[in-house]
């Protein structure tokens, strides 16, 4: 992921991640000098300190996916709260946002929406019971293309964040093309992403 922190300026965000990073580093050389303290469990501190990871792992995933989608679409922040909304409560949902690779190969025929990107139309397709919820969303060029894609399915299970039909979906699409994927799940609430073929989490309750 370096080339795309090379190709996008989300400053605040950077120096944020550094110093907690740094921070951490900080804590993990404090417990390594007690751990030869006869008496001093550090499994308490082990397990804040793997939270604090866990919460650096989400806000670097913020700030690729951002780097990501900035030279696509201009209302990405959006999409953000799209998900942080759908995350809080708890509805299923699946994005595709199109980026160079061409994605009509890959997706079987959608429902035709053709609306600008807007956080309350998105959510308003994925509320539990809606018509559309069921499949996936396309976004090109600040755009909701359509609704209710079916995508093809990861072939591999290995990763246990791939948890669901929409993560398979998701990471399975990724791995054909350099799409974007974002998915929630309405069982944990947790938010990621898929590019490459990979998961990573955007937030975790």
């Amino acid at each position: 992921m370096t080339t795309a922190s090379q190709n996008c300026d989300f400053s605040p965000m950077k120096r944020m991640i550094t110093a907690d990073i740094r921070l951490m580093i900080s804590k993990l050389e404090v417990l390594a000098a007690t751990l030869d303290h006869e008496g001093n469990c550090l499994l308490g501190e082990l397990e804040q300190i793997k939270k604090n990871f866990l919460q650096i792992e989400s806000n670097a995933a913020t700030f690729y996916l951002n780097c990501y989608l900035s030279p696509f679409i201009e209302r990405y922040t959006d999409l953000s709260l799209t998900i942080r909304s759908l995350s809080n409560r708890r509805h299923g949902a699946l994005i595709v946002v199109e980026r160079k690779d061409p994605l009509d190969p890959f997706l079987q025929p959608g429902i035709p929406v053709g609306a600008p990107i807007s956080h309350t139309l998105l959510e308003s397709i994925f509320y539990p019971g809606s018509p559309l919820h069921d499949g996936a969303v396309l976004i090109r060029a600040d755009r909701i293309v359509s609704a209710k894609h079916v995508l093809p399915l990861a072939a591999s299970q290995d990763d246990e964040r791939i948890t669901g039909t929409r993560h398979r979906a998701a990471v399975g699409l990724s791995e054909r093309c350099d799409a974007i994927v974002l998915v929630v799940s309405e069982e944990t609430g947790k938010a990621s992403f898929a590019s490459e073929g990979q998961l990573y989490p955007v937030i975790t309750p």
